[in-house]
């Protein structure tokens, strides 16, 4: 049931996107008296599921569910429908129109994703506002991965500036500069006293081969809230409050420290320690071969109270636009990522998307993977690859400086290398899915 339900809010979602995107394309043509012959949403080679006819239109829904396309007439595209090009040029075709409508037709879909993304987080911060851990209240300090240890973090340290910045308060204000910015220094709180961390250059070569999902997360101590019946703790004799201090002989504080140190003893009986009314004991207790002892662990909001921002209608359009400007910059900055050795092995594909979305519909995680995929889609549609929007912007500038237009067997070709280029890269990104989802 869980794959079902990522499976509809993928295909709901790429079809907003499709939709919007497409619609760019066709508001600027009909704007400019340009002839669309279709506007499909998926792919529909040899037939539609259903399709009907509007004016010169016809719009329908086609049965490949990998995008959508609108045909404007006397265009190259991927319908490669050179035929056409070889009649006489009609007033309304697109190669008819001036290079400036042109291109305003092909930066359609790339302008109408770069502003469905800002609504959608204008709307999403207006229904559901804002929650999110305030790192600098916590008063255990914070947990590292062992990629964080390697370059002098330790558990417990504070963060409390990051390049000079000293309001730092969430995750992200110490994430982004650390895996985005060439240059980033950490200014931490040790035993009371301020030091400063620099990190390594492209230390997101790093965090990418060693697959690490947090850098940082809230300290808290191992405090059990419940513990589920027939299983290693419950028969060991554990209860709920109380405190774990300790693993196989191992001393351990946080929760952090206590999931990574139990994945080292599978299937095994071990000591633990731990702390109950204040008195210390050990007991002997079994661990399940998937690591775990049938407890729930006490969540951060024991010990950190979340912060919550609500936004009134108009207060939440220039957060909104912040959001959205903070996430496209983020993204074009990973885009030199995917051509290190590290990032091509990252690179995803449906079933890296179908990820994004939770096990459980809800609704705030959906709009704001749909604004981000926005983001992304607009991002990877405007690179200079033929083939895509950006592709034939590429050409048009061209014309648009040299005032000669590329000939039709140009274009063609271009369009062809391109269809191939996007071919060879969806089988990459799809097959890396493939194989993680068996190896992984």
């Amino acid at each position: 049931m869980e794959i079902i339900i990522r499976i509809l809010q993928v295909l709901l979602c790429l079809s907003i996107l499709v939709v919007t995107h497409e619609g760019g394309h066709f508001f600027f043509a009909k704007l400019f008296k340009t002839k669309v012959e279709k506007f499909y949403l998926f792919f529909d080679p040899w037939f539609s599921i259903f399709h009907f006819k509007i004016g010169e239109t016809e719009y329908g829904l086609g049965w490949v569910p990998f995008g959508g396309y609108v045909k404007i007439a006397g265009m190259i595209d991927e319908s490669m429908d050179t035929d056409q090009m070889k009649q006489p040029e009609q007033p309304w075709e697109f190669r008819a129109k001036p290079a400036w409508q042109r291109l305003l037709i092909m930066l359609g879909g790339v302008i109408v994703n770069f502003i469905t993304a800002p609504i959608l987080f204008w709307a999403i911060l207006y229904t559901w506002g804002e929650t999110y851990v305030p790192i600098n209240e916590s008063k255990y300090g914070l947990d590292f991965h062992e990629v964080m240890h390697e370059v002098g973090f330790k558990d417990g340290d504070m963060i409390v500036g990051v390049n000079g910045d000293y309001n730092v308060d969430t995750y992200k204000q110490i994430a982004n500069p650390i895996l985005y910015e060439d240059t980033c220094v950490i200014n931490i709180i040790r035993d009371n006293e301020e030091m400063s961390i620099k990190m390594p250059h492209e230390f997101f070569r790093r965090v990418l081969s060693e697959n690490v999902s947090r850098l940082l997360a809230v300290r808290i101590p191992t405090v059990i809230d419940s513990v589920y019946l027939d299983q290693g703790a419950a028969q060991a004799g554990l209860m709920k409050g109380d405190s774990v201090i300790g693993l196989a002989g191992k001393s351990l504080f946080s929760l952090n420290e206590f999931v990574s140190e139990m994945a080292n003893h599978k299937d095994t009986t071990i000591e633990i320690a731990y702390f109950r009314n204040g008195v210390a004991d050990t007991i002997p207790v079994h661990v399940g071969a998937d690591s775990k002892i049938g407890v729930t662990l006490c969540s951060p909001t024991r010990w950190i109270e979340l912060k919550h921002i609500d936004y009134g209608f108009f207060a939440a359009c220039p957060a909104g636009i912040a959001k959205g400007y903070e996430l496209l910059c983020n993204y074009v900055k990973q885009l030199p990522m995917l051509f290190t050795k590290e990032g091509a092995t990252k690179v995803g594909g449906f079933g890296t998307i179908g990820k994004m979305f939770p096990s459980a519909w809800d609704w705030e995680s959906f709009w704001f993977n749909t604004a981000f995929l926005a983001i992304m889609l607009a991002v990877m549609n405007i690179l200079p690859i033929p083939a895509l929007d950006g592709g034939h912007v590429l050409f048009l500038l061209i014309e648009i400086i040299t005032r000669r237009k590329p000939s039709e067997k140009v274009m063609e070709y271009a369009q062809t290398i391109g269809m191939i280029i996007l071919l060879a890269l969806m089988l990459y990104a799809n097959g890396g899915d493939i194989v993680r989802a068996i190896f992984d």
